[in-house]
């Protein structure tokens, strides 16, 4: 690279990105608009392989680490410089959306194409990272976590897919436990992270706002909750002397939706899962299990909500005359994004005359592992009705393009 950074506003190369981002949609696609590429599925393995071909045949070096990460790089000439890095995920839910995550790879190697051909002359290196599951197939946030240094070997020993689902998803991706264990980078090899992103929700498209440059990621807390009472004969057993587990849990259920919505306005919570034994019609539940989660942009509030919560849970068991059991699953703090990243973002806004605004994420992302790490940074573009994890995910091309946009002027600002 031998030219000089010039201040001009730049466009990436739409209708290229373009090709790419319908190419890599095609591939686990599930027919109704969606994709399906659960970690270290055949249809993932595939998007990561076409990925490499890529990236390696426009020029730039490929590189995976140990926790299967990829990525292409751009040196930019200077000895020791550290590296800028951005990017997002191709991995999804089980049939889910085509632009999640996915558009943040693309843009993010977009990006690195207009950057090589018009031959900018950069103060850091560039790489343009697909993070692996993110979405928590196997466990949270894995590739973004291994890399910043925060997976441990007890991560591994529970993943959510059992333990021999995992093992045998690192064997079909060449990988191993140990590689994933010492794939961290030190805080002098990384200037920043950014990521481009769909909102998934709906307050952008309501404002009618270009970009959503985000303030904070929502921390969250998720419990095992155990409502254990009695089993007895339905027909029989008058409602008055039942220890009815089900009913316990579904009036906790019922009870978590108003809790939320009346005193923590800006929370959300979620039962997701619930399980009741023997699990027959004609038997009361003995036992109910659920999984609870909670998320909040504010520390103070996540921990306010955490307890609000398990009162709710105990006195639900009390009015029925069951036992509590509960089991935390984990817990995150909020994530602040760099103030500095923020400020070059609402500047490229600016300079390519797209209106903006700040928001917190209520969903969370590979940023966050990071945060302890480098500065980090996150923008938004809208999502039609606000939909994600579903094939009816959709966000307008013009939108995807200007996030590209912001995030090329954003990565030349840091590192020019």
């Amino acid at each position: 690279m031998t030219e000089s950074f010039s201040t001009l506003p730049l466009r990436i190369n739409a209708d290229r990105m373009s090709a790419s981002f319908i190419h890599l949609a095609s591939i686990g696609a599930t027919g109704d608009g969606g994709v399906s590429r659960v970690t270290f599925s055949e249809e993932h393995l595939a998007a990561r392989k076409w990925l490499q071909a890529e990236i390696e045949n426009a020029g730039f070096e490929f590189r995976m680490d140990g926790a299967g990460n990829h990525s292409a790089f751009l040196d930019c000439g200077i000895k020791d410089a550290p590296t800028l890095l951005f990017g997002s995920h191709l991995d999804s839910v089980p049939n889910g959306g085509r632009f999640d995550g996915a558009l943040g790879v693309m843009a993010a190697l977009e990006v690195l194409k207009t950057v090589k051909e018009n031959r900018i002359s950069l103060r850091l290196n560039l790489e343009a990272i697909d993070f692996t599951d993110e979405e928590g197939t196997h466990a949270s946030l894995l590739g973004s976590s291994a890399l910043a240094g925060n997976l441990h070997p007890e991560d591994l020993k529970n993943p959510y897919s059992g333990r021999e689902n995992f093992k045998a998803g690192l064997m079909r991706a060449g990988l191993s436990e140990e590689n994933m264990l010492r794939a961290s980078r030190s805080k002098e090899s990384i200037a920043g992270y950014l990521e481009l992103h769909i909102e998934q929700g709906k307050r952008l498209e309501r404002a009618g706002i270009n970009i959503g440059i985000v303030s904070a990621i929502v921390g969250y807390g998720s419990y095992r909750l155990s409502f254990i009472g009695r089993a007895d004969h339905a027909g029989s057993t008058s409602m008055e002397d039942r220890l009815d587990a089900g009913q316990g849990a579904g009036a906790f259920i019922l009870a978590v939706r108003e809790t939320v919505m009346r005193d923590f306005p800006n929370c959300v919570a979620n039962v997701g899962k619930i399980e009741f034994a023997p699990g027959a019609s004609n038997i009361v539940p003995a036992r109910a299990d659920l999984l609870l989660e909670f998320r909040s942009p504010d520390e103070d509030q996540l921990l306010k909500l955490d307890i609000a919560l398990m009162k709710l849970a105990n006195d639900k068991a009390e009015q029925f005359g069951l036992k509590l059991l509960t089991e935390p699953l984990g817990k995150h703090l909020p994530n602040l994004m760099s103030a500095d990243i923020q400020k070059t973002f609402r500047s490229s806004c600016d300079t390519l005359g797209l209106s903006s605004t700040v928001l917190a994420s209520g969903a969370i992302h590979d940023a966050q592992s990071l945060v302890d790490v480098c500065p980090i940074g996150m923008i938004f573009v809208p999502s039609v009705d606000g939909a994600s994890h579903a094939p009816r995910e959709f966000t307008k091309w013009d939108d995807c393009v200007n996030g590209a946009n912001v995030l090329l002027q954003t990565v030349l600002s840091l590192a020019a």
